[in-house]
């Protein structure tokens, strides 16, 4: 019997959604993969959410420069601190772990980035790396904390999908010791809801203690109920969700933090 890659990508994310819906009724889950090349086929400017043609799902990708201040997702800086879109050596790297040259957001201890959004929703994603201690994403329905998830996180759920020489690091959260060289996480990394009640519009993304918190091509789909990415029916076309193949494994995620987080006003 003959299958079309459609009818093994849906499969595969199936599969996917069945492990992370598994005992979790009403809770952000997360997936990690290597994500998708850009929706041109660009390769150098980190990894893109296998969901980016996904109907309602707006991409940001910090190419410009700057954060937008204005539109569906609004990118404020609260606090002190170097905090800032730039372009260097630790940009998120590739779904195949190649070099990224363009701009990405950077997140140090005692600046945070408050993302507004203009209306709910079920589905965040960003390129995730180069991973630290101390990365800590929280998600909001108003003021009122949803959850909150942390580089640890990604480690206790199995880890992240490339661990890339071109960002050597430390023994510290996010790391992995590889021919005796410990060298920091990457990936793409999902947040979806599983029911209404964790919707969310607004995200923050902190840095707590040493290092940064670096991520690119921010991934957010409207929805004010269960995100159904995952579901058959809703798979993207092969030429935009091959990554989904090619993930090395599966990592998935399903606590959910109910703990008070201080923002700076």
């Amino acid at each position: 019997m003959l299958f079309s890659k459609k009818s093994v990508l849906i499969a595969a994310l199936s599969t996917l959604a069945t492990i992370g819906y598994a005992g979790s009724a009403h809770a952000i889950n997360f997936t990690v993969t290597t994500g998708t090349t850009g929706l041109n086929g660009e390769t150098n400017q980190g990894a893109f959410s296998e969901f980016s043609s996904l109907a309602n799902t707006v991409t940001v990708d910090f190419n410009s420069g700057q954060v937008p201040s204005d539109g569906f997702a609004k990118y404020s800086f609260v606090g002190n601190g170097s905090s800032s879109v730039r372009a260097d050596m630790w940009a998120p790297v590739g779904a195949n772990g190649e070099k990224n040259d363009s701009n990405y957001l950077a997140v140090f201890n005692g600046k945070d980035v408050v993302i507004q959004l203009d209306d709910y929703l079920n589905y965040f994603g960003i390129n995730w790396g180069a991973a630290h201690t101390g990365n800590i994403y929280s998600f909001y329905n108003g003021d009122s904390l949803v959850a909150s998830f942390s580089t640890a996180d990604i480690d206790a759920a199995g880890g992240f999908a490339l661990y890339s020489p071109l960002h050597p690091g430390s023994n510290e959260d996010g790391a992995k010791l590889v021919n005796s060289k410990y060298y920091q996480g990457n990936g793409y990394v999902h947040f979806y809801s599983t029911s209404s009640d964790d919707i969310f519009n607004k995200i923050v993304i902190s840095q707590v203690g040493g290092g940064g918190f670096e991520t690119d091509n921010h991934s957010f789909h409207k929805g004010t109920g269960r995100f159904t990415g995952f579901d058959s029916k809703s798979v993207p076309e092969p030429s935009a969700a091959l990554g989904m193949l090619a993930i090395g494994g599966v990592f998935l995620r399903k606590r959910k933090h109910r703990k008070s987080v201080e923002l700076a006003s």
